[in-house]
C-alpha cells in the first residue's frame, strides 16, 4: 500500500521506518529538509495514486488545522486523511466536516508507543466510518504490535482519540502511584535498597507493568534520581480527561489528583502553602518560617 506521511519526529519518523520494513510505500514531508522524501505537500499528493491516504503527525491544535486546510485544497474526492497526532476529538468532527464537504474522508487515530513504538509496535485507537477504516487496515496492521490485540477501530470519528485520551489520563494516575509509593520507600530509614524493591515487583505481582519497568530502567540510570528536577509538564490529554468526565458527571479523583500533582511540581514557593501557614498561625499561634 502506498501512504503520504506528514511530520517526521520522534514518533513519526520511525512510524514511517516502520512501515516501509513491512514492504509499504511511505513519501514523507517534514519542514526539516534533511529527513523529508519530498519538499511540500503539493509534491506529496502528487507522488501518491489516486485514490491517495494522507497520515498526519504534527501537534495538535493550529499546526494539523492548516495542514488539514492545505490537504483538502490539495486532495481529490475518494482520498483519505488521517490524524494520527494528539488532536482533541472534539476537532476530529470539525476536520470530518471539512474535508467530507469535499468527498475527502477522515481517520482519527490514537497512537501510543512513544520512542520504542519502532521496536514494539504501537497501541492503535481508531474512529471513523468502517469504509475508510477497512482500506486502511493494512497500515493499521503494520503499526500494531505482533500478535491479535494492539488494534481496535473505537467507533465514529473521534472515537480513536477519545480513547488515547483517556489512555493517557489513566497513565497520568498510574505514574503518580508509582511515584507516591518511591517517594515513601525513599523516606523511611528501614528500606535501604529501593531500586532493588521495585525491581522486586518486576515478576509475580499485581502492579507488574511495562511503566514499572521503565521506573526501573530510569532507577538503574541515577539510582536516586538526584540529577533530575522534580519538574513534570503535561501534554493537555490529562486537562481534557478531566474536562470531559466533568462535563459527564464521571468521577475520576485519582487522574484528576496526578493532573493537580503536576501543576503543583512547578511552583518553587506554593502560594497555598503560604496562605495555610497564615491561617494556622491566626487560629491556633502555629509557628511559621519567614524567608
Amino acid at each position: 500500500m502506498q501512504l503520504g506521511l506528514i511530520g517526521l519526529g520522534k514518533m513519526g519518523g520511525n512510524m514511517r521506518e516502520r512501515i516501509r520494513r513491512a514492504g509499504h510505500t511511505v513519501i514523507g514531508y517534514d519542514r526539516n529538509p534533511e529527513v523529508s522524501d519530498v519538499r511540500n505537500l503539493e509534491e506529496l499528493v502528487q507522488r501518491l495514486d489516486a485514490p491517495r491516504t494522507v497520515w498526519v503527525m504534527v501537534p495538535a491544535g493550529t499546526a494539523t488545522q492548516g495542514v488539514v486546510d492545505e490537504l483538502r485544497d490539495l486532495l481529490s474526492p475518494g482520498d483519505t486523511v488521517v490524524d494520527g497526532g494528539n488532536s482533541r476529538w472534539t476537532d476530529d468532527e470539525k476536520h470530518a466536516a471539512e474535508l467530507g464537504v469535499k468527498g475527502i474522508g477522515f481517520v482519527d487515530a490514537g497512537v501510543s508507543g512513544g520512542v520504542w513504538g519502532l521496536q514494539n509496535g504501537y497501541a492503535l485507537m481508531v474512529g471513523g466510518d468502517k469504509e475508510h477504516v477497512e482500506r486502511l487496515k493494512p497500515i493499521f496492521e503494520a503499526l500494531k504490535p505482533e500478535g491479535p490485540y494492539g488494534y481496535v477501530h473505537a467507533g465514529r470519528v473521534g472515537a480513536g482519540h477519545f480513547s488515547k485520551m483517556v489512555h493517557n489520563g489513566i497513565e497520568y494516575a498510574m505514574m503518580q502511584a508509582y511515584a507516591e509509593g518511591w517517594e515513601l520507600l525513599e523516606k523511611v530509614n528501614s528500606v535501604d535498597n529501593v531500586r532493588e524493591v521495585f525491581r522486586s515487583w518486576q515478576e509475580g505481582t499485581v502492579i507488574r507493568s511495562w511503566l514499572l519497568d521503565l521506573a526501573v530502567n530510569a532507577l538503574d540510570e541515577d539510582e536516586h534520581l538526584q540529577k533530575l528536577k522534580g519538574f513534570a509538564q503535561d501534554s493537555g490529554e490529562g486537562r481534557w480527561t478531566v474536562e470531559a468526565a466533568i462535563d459527564n458527571a464521571v468521577p475520576l479523583p485519582a487522574i484528576t489528583a496526578s493532573l493537580f500533582a503536576r501543576f503543583a511540581s512547578r511552583q518553587d514557593d506554593s502560594p497555598q502553602m503560604k496562605m495555610i501557614a497564615a491561617l494556622r498561625n491566626q487560629f491556633g499561634g502555629h509557628a511559621v518560617e519567614s524567608k
